[in-house]
């Protein structure tokens, strides 16, 4: 009992660490991008993704070469993905009138098609190595190359359709933070990048521990707990670019986030020196790709059809499907027995 106690405490810590700091990073991370001009929507998908998912990348790094396990670091980042996509439930239960999807910007399709087809990447190559047909070079395997290259062509991608598009977000460039300079901003960036660091070094260890005193798999904690953890800077963030009026930054903040987790990948399949990675992790990982990619699907349904009815007048349909397809995925995780 008393160390079941001891882990929780760790784990809390862990928990309201990158919970204070990951707010902070990316509020900083906010008025550097403002001193530099940029759009809400560029500033979520680069910026505040990049930081924000700060925390999966140091958990990868650290979960393949100091805890050995690669469960953690493919569960965290897949998870991540899945538990983004349902901070939009949230987002949408909190706007009040009409639905989120109504006044985001239709542009963020092209984001959510680049996640879909990352993601896919990822899910694809999980149920082939597995299978012992994936290619590799030497410990990588042949998918990293793919997903570095998609990711740098999303990112050119992007930036090339916001430039075109610049004139719709001219209002938002607005200065928000007068009373911070640009300097102040870069302080509090590295503060908050240092915090979260630590704690990221230390949760996959936290993680693994608690997966033995509880009997739960590495793979469930990986994906469900590690990854919402690790989520709450996407979500703290998210929901105060929301209650800002920036909601198309708190879209692209989420859509950003999961191809930064896919890039993710890559990077622990490089630092993972057994082998490719994801010819060492349980193939139930598939099942969050797939779950992401579906949810994925749905929102950008959301963005096209923009739905006005909204379901017990709380969320709007596409919500109540994003939300059925997280539990779905939590369920089969919680369930599945290797």
């Amino acid at each position: 009992m008393t160390t079941a106690i001891t882990i929780w405490m760790q784990f809390a810590i862990c928990v309201l660490t990158i919970g204070i700091a990951g707010p902070a990073l990316c509020r900083s991370g906010d008025v550097i991008a403002e001193k530099c001009g940029m759009s809400g929507s560029w500033v979520g998908l680069i910026l505040l993704a990049s930081v924000t998912s700060l925390p999966e990348l140091v958990i990868g790094a650290s979960a393949v070469t100091i805890a050995t396990m690669p469960d953690i670091a493919v569960g965290d980042a897949l998870g991540s993905c899945v538990f983004n996509l349902a901070i939009l439930v949230v987002l949408d239960f909190l706007q009040r009138g009409e639905s989120v999807y109504r006044r985001a910007r239709v542009g963020h399709v092209l984001s959510a098609g680049f996640g879909v087809v990352l993601i896919g990447v990822v899910g694809l190559n999980v149920l082939l190595d597995r299978s012992g047909i994936g290619l590799g070079v030497g410990h990588v395997g042949s998918y990293t190359f793919v997903i570095v290259i998609l990711y740098a062509l999303a990112m050119r991608t992007v930036f090339s359709y916001e430039k075109e598009h610049r004139a719709d977000y001219v209002e938002e460039i607005a200065e928000r933070y007068p009373q911070l300079t640009l300097k102040r901003a870069l302080l509090h960036y590295a503060i908050g990048a240092a915090f979260i660091v630590a704690a990221g070094v230390w949760l996959p260890f936290v993680a693994g521990t608690l997966a033995d005193t509880m009997g739960w798999r590495t793979t469930f904690v990986g994906t469900l707990l590690v990854a919402a953890v690790t989520s709450l800077p996407e979500l703290a963030v998210t929901v105060s670019a929301f209650r800002l009026g920036a909601l198309d930054m708190a879209i692209a903040n989420l859509l950003g986030s999961n191809l930064f987790d896919m890039a993710i990948v890559a990077v622990d399949d490089i630092l993972y020196t057994k082998g490719p990675i994801l010819s060492h992790v349980s193939p139930i990982h598939a099942v969050s790709a797939l779950s992401a990619m579906i949810m994925t699907g749905i929102a950008i349904v959301g963005l096209l059809y923009r739905p006005r009815k909204r379901l017990f007048g709380a969320i709007g349909w596409i919500s109540f499907g994003l939300f059925v397809m997280y539990l779905i995925n939590s369920y089969v995780l919680y369930v599945h027995y290797e």
